[in-house]
């Protein structure tokens, strides 16, 4: 039965501390036992302006921060994410749902980003042209876009907010962040090692909120740039919204990664990637396999191989070590997720595995699931599942594969497994996706090359992090200089008049 008895309150991190101010609220759930474990208020109106003003007035003094300073505090912090990294994990753990492997695996990816933000002096470089007119100098400055709205998703609740704040500080900007509020302590306990890291107050704040609070962000003149994680249609809204507004705005949306198994592939590699992508993190990741594209003859033998290694996972607790994977993030996420299983065979799909037998233990679990025959134009195969259900699509060959992958809205990520190295080198200019695996199934790219997808999976320009990230919270500023000559009048320094 669910318990409610002494949530603790959730506050926002506000000019380096902790605020207990708000208005309407939110229950967060352990999703693993179903019990409420905190109270997040959302800010009104008044609050989100006294955040945006107190940013605004840090952004005056932060901007001109030495690029030495902002390196040591990023070092500091760097280490300190490192010495409570099991607190971290926990506070994941016990919120979002996923294992404590998992757990650690995120704050490692994120930590990458905090070390290429080290590197802030070298991104930070202009450029310099000498003499490029008769006396004339050009030289062209990065400086920060201002005050920075970083909105993101439940699914991440650490890695995404150091994917956006550490190359955002890094450039002199200031943050509001406004984490999902399903799982919010995670980024609260962010901005306090940022502070004790030596961050200055006002420079990076939680605010907490909900629809109506990304809302007034979207809107707020005194917000320069907003960066977004989250589904395809709420990306396109925040876009759209936030550059009707003036906005600098990235926004970066859902996926239905594809993974194509050619016949020369080796077919117990391909299932191991197929079970750790597809049902890793209970399938709640933007870069998950949804749908395995087996070509040729070899689908038989690839299903069986899948369904024999989903029969060995263990579903349970993110804090039991011998889970491969917890719940899912909501009851009514668990229920819609569900959905999609016990409607498959309406729409001609065979159910190999059902794992919404699961729905009857406490919390908000479900099965490893698997689909055999998704193909366009079924729910199971347009819609972003986000949960541990793993589609089979069956095509003859390479060229009906491709077309399966290029015919689909979203563009994030794709994976193909061959051992032929041309037919991967001519799969990966065939396809009209943003991040692509040979043998790697969930290619995220490492810090040092920036995140981001095509089609509908990526509103804006910029992917996130990495070279990109840093372009994102700067603006160029090109100084074209010419030095007058100095007169007869002038003191001679003994140099000629022209050079």
């Amino acid at each position: 039965m669910m318990k409610t008895t002494t949530p603790s309150v959730i506050p926002h991190y506000l000019n380096g501390k902790l605020d207990e101010r708000g208005g309407a609220s939110a229950s967060v759930f352990n999703p693993a036992t179903g019990d409420v474990t905190g109270e997040v208020f959302f800010a009104d109106e008044a609050l989100v302006d006294e955040v945006v003003a107190a940013a605004r007035h840090a952004f005056n003094s932060w901007r001109n921060s030495s690029l030495s300073q902002r390196t040591s505090i990023l070092f500091a912090f760097r280490q300190l994410l490192v010495e409570h990294a099991n607190e971290l994990a926990g506070i994941i753990t016990a919120e979002n749902g996923k294992t404590n492997a998992d757990a650690h695996g995120e704050l490692s990816r994120g930590l990458e980003n905090v070390e290429y933000a080290c590197g802030l002096v070298e991104h930070l470089k202009g450029g310099f042209s000498n003499q490029v007119a008769d006396g004339v100098d050009v030289h062209s400055v990065r400086e920060p876009v201002g005050v920075v709205a970083a909105i993101t998703p439940f699914n991440f609740p650490l890695m995404v907010p150091l994917w956006m704040v550490a190359n955002a500080i890094a450039s002199g900007n200031v943050v509001i962040l406004k984490p999902s509020e399903r799982d919010p302590s995670a980024s609260n306990r962010l901005a306090e090692l940022l502070t004790e890291a030596g961050l200055p107050e006002g420079v990076l704040n939680v605010l907490h909120g909900n629809a109506t609070t990304v809302q007034e962000l979207l809107t707020h003149p005194d917000i320069d740039a907003v960066s977004f994680v989250g589904s395809t249609p709420v990306a396109r809204y925040v876009y759209e919204t936030a550059t009707a507004h003036g906005k600098r705005a990235q926004a970066l949306g859902g996926a239905k990664n594809h993974m194509v198994v050619l016949p020369d592939a080796d077919l117990d590699v391909a299932a191991d990637a197929a079970i750790n992508a597809g049902f890793g993190a209970a399938g709640e990741r933007c870069m998950a396999i949804s749908i395995v594209v087996a070509v040729g003859a070899i689908g038989d033998e690839l299903v069986k191989k899948i369904a024999e290694r989903a029969d060995k996972l263990t579903v349970g607790p993110g804090n039991d070590p011998t889970s491969d994977f917890g719940p899912v993030i909501t009851k009514e996420h668990r229920d819609r997720v569900a959905s999609y299983v016990t409607g498959a065979k309406a729409e001609g799909i065979k159910v190999v595995r059902d794992g919404t037998a699961l729905l009857n233990r406490p919390g908000f679990f479900v099965g490893p699931s698997l689909l055999d025959g998704v193909a366009p134009g079924m729910k199971a195969y347009d819609d972003e599942i986000f949960g541990p259900v793993l589609g089979v699509a069956r095509v003859e060959n390479y060229d009906a594969a491709v077309k399966l992958v290029n015919d689909n809205p979203y563009g994030n990520g794709v994976a193909v497994f061959t051992r032929d190295g041309n037919a991967a080198r001519h799969f990966s200019r065939d396809v009209s996706v943003g991040m692509i695996g040979v043998n790697v199934p969930i290619p995220v790219p490492v810090a040092s090359y920036s995140f981001g997808g095509w089609k509908n999976s990526l509103f804006g320009h910029s992917h996130i992090y990495g070279p990109e990230g840093f372009s994102f919270y700067t603006r160029a500023k090109v100084i074209t200089t010419r030095w007058p000559q100095p007169s007869d009048s002038q003191i001679d320094l003994g140099f000629p008049r022209t050079r």
